[in-house]
Parts: C-alpha cells; structure tokens; sequence
C-alpha cells in the first residue's frame, strides 16, 4: 500500500492508494490534511496508510447499490434460473429503493436493523407487513453482497453479519384429506386426462411440479413400476423454459402403485395416438407432459399452478395449494409407518433432518398414536392373564 506526503503550507497533505475504483477501474486514491511538523506528518501517514489498507477508504466513493450490481453479476451464473430470478426481485424491489446511493463506507448494522424493522411493518403490498421469510431472503442477499465486499477489499468488516431479520416461524403442514385429494384427480380427468394424470403423480410419489414437468418417457419404467426423477424445469428469463438439476441436485427413483403405473401406461398410449394424429412420431427423450404431439416442450410450471388454482375453486376447495399434494404424499407414508429415511427418500429431500423438520408436528401426533396403541396392546394382554 502506498502512500504520499506534501507540504501545503502549515498543513501537510496525506495521500494513500485504495486500490481500484469498483465502477471506473481507475486507481483511487485518498486524501487527509494534518497539522504539525514533517515528524508527526510521518508518523500521520503510517497511521493513515494502515488505516486504509483495512479496507474502510476503499468504498467511500461507492455505493450499496455497485456493490450489490457487481456481486449480482458474479453470483447469477452459479445460481438456477428461479433463484436469479427471485435475488432480482427482491433487490429492485426491497433493497435499491432504500440503500442504492449509500456510501458502502458508511452503511452500519443499524441502519440494516432499521430497514429490516420497516419492511416487517411497512414492506408489502399496499403498505401492509411483509413477511419474515421474505425480509430474511433481503439480509440473506445483503450479507451476501456485504461478504463479497470484504473479501475485495471494498470494506473492512461485513455489517450484515450482526443484523438482526425476524425470524421466520415453520407453519404447521395441513395437507389436504384422501377424499380431497381424489376429488381434485376425478375432476382434472374428467376436464383434462393428461393433468388428472399429472396430479396422480404429485400425490403418490410427492415430486415437485418442475420435477414432474421435467419428465421424460425415457425416465418411466411401466413394466417395473417406477420413475426417475433427476431433472427439473424452470422458467427463466423471458419465459424461456431450462432443465436444471433438481433442487437437492439429487437423483432417485421412485416407486409408484399399480393403479398409478396403470394411469401412466394409458396416458402413454394417449400420447402415442396424438403423435400418430400429427403423424410425428413420440421418442424416448419425449417430455411425459407436454402440449406438443411430439412431447418436444415441457409444460410450464406456472401454467400447471394457474390450471391447478382453477380446478379447486370449481370443487369448492379454496385452501388447498398444488404443493400441498407432496405433503399428503409424505404424511400419509408417515402415518403408514414408513420409515422417515424412506420418506425422505421418496421427497428428494437432502437428508432426513429436512424430513423431520418440515414434518414435526405431524410426526409428533403419529407418534401419541403409536403410544397409544402400545399402551391399548398391553391393556389387552393384562385382561387376557
């Protein structure tokens, strides 16, 4: 790190170098006037030039917002399609607004505890509260960014890191009951055989939508009884659909029921006859899903979820989300008494603690269940004797 010293009159002027300027590329140089003798002016510099190799000087002429530009730019590539997409949401609507012209410099712990406490009040649509996942998704990028920021050298110490974002509370799963769910695959068949066969799927092997969207024949195994599950569409930016490994970069096969194996045996022969129609033939690397005869295109996940909000409100089940298939999925097999391992399995969760997590108030109710019916087991014995 170097540094300067000039005389300007009684004064003397003190000048460091503070590396590259972030925005212009151009080398940045600080200044600072001291009073006193050639001696003490010496001794200023070395104090001065320590000072700004920590890295404070670095950001005084940038701001927040080149900060979170630059980071953003490095970290889109690395991240999936739905997140970047997310991450730019979140920071052209909740972070630029608020901290784009802030000295990087000058940006303190309090002031991301002050922004954090007006989006929980003030933060959603309307002016309504905003919700502690989403305000927690904000620091999440902010420390991020802020990380970055010390490990160039931009600044000296990370003021995310000590923040405090509310803590987002785990909801309790209230999947929707047996009768529901077949009220919704009856009605999907009855308008539509392809998505009553889609929602067939979400409710006995508990794969995500983008997982079931990225289907393809090829991954169907009709006579074993089983697909695998190793992609997942997304849409990225303007609309265009990607496959992506799935959320847990997982591979697995899961295993479905006959009258499940029968459905997609019949939707294929479905899709066959479609293909003939066109006369375009259906090969293996087909999407399972698609509105193409020759299964070119997935279906995209949001359509899926807009057809899905329609068909409950025409069966009068209003509360019930897409999503919500997969937790019937886990929670009936945990009812059942599968193993968590195997559930978890089946979910394509990361491990089993995710598992237990999302699933605990649900388990614990197993659990009084199971209790309960060891102690009705040895109330029996003891009458018998």
């Amino acid at each position: 790190m170097r540094g300067h010293l000039r005389q300007r009159g009684n004064s003397w002027e003190l000048r460091a170098y503070a590396g590259m300027d972030p925005v212009t590329r151009r080398p940045k140089y600080v200044t600072r006037t001291v009073k006193g003798g050639k001696r003490q002016a010496q001794e200023a510099l070395a104090r001065f030039v320590t000072e700004v190799s920590g890295g404070g000087h670095r950001a005084q002429d940038t701001t927040v917002g080149d900060l979170i530009h630059e980071w953003f730019e490095l970290a889109a590539p690395e991240l999936s399609p739905t997140t970047v997409k997310g991450y730019d949401w979140i920071i052209k609507t909740y972070i630029l607004p608020i901290l784009d012209l802030v000295p990087l410099g000058k940006l303190r712990t309090a002031q991301l505890d002050r922004l954090y406490v007006k989006l929980r009040e003030q933060g959603g649509r309307d002016g309504g509260a905003l919700s502690a996942a989403t305000v927690r998704q904000v620091h999440a990028i902010l420390r991020r960014a802020l990380q970055q920021g010390v490990r160039w050298g931009w600044i000296s110490n990370n003021p995310a890191a000590l923040a405090s974002p509310s803590r987002a509370r785990r909801t309790e799963v209230e999947p929707p009951d047996p009768a529901g769910v077949v009220t919704l695959i009856e009605a999907a068949t009855a308008a539509n055989p392809d998505f009553g066969c889609f929602l067939q799927l979400a409710a006995t092997t508990g794969a995500r939508r983008g997982e079931l969207c990225g289907l393809h024949w090829d991954a169907i195994d009709l006579k074993g009884g089983s697909i695998l599950i190793s992609r997942s569409v997304v849409e990225a930016a303007h609309g265009v659909m990607v496959e992506k490994e799935t959320k847990t970069r997982s591979v697995r096969r899961v295993a479905v029921d006959r009258e499940t194996a029968e459905i997609l045996s019949e939707h294929r022969k479905k899709c066959e006859r479609r293909a003939k129609r066109a006369d375009v033939s259906l090969s293996p690397a087909a999407y399972v899903f698609s509105r193409d005869a020759d299964g070119a295109r997935p279906w995209v996940p949001n359509d899926v979820t807009k057809d899905f909000i329609r068909l409950r409100a025409k069966v009068g089940l209003h509360g019930v989300r897409l999503h919500d298939l997969r937790h019937f999925s886990a929670t009936r097999l945990l009812a059942a008494g599968v193993p968590v391992r195997t559930v978890s399995g089946r979910l394509g969760h990361a491990d089993s603690s995710t598992t237990l997590g999302v699933y605990a108030h649900f388990i614990e109710e197993s659990d009084r269940g199971a209790a309960d019916a060891l102690g009705a087991e040895l109330g029996r014995a003891r009458k018998a004797t």
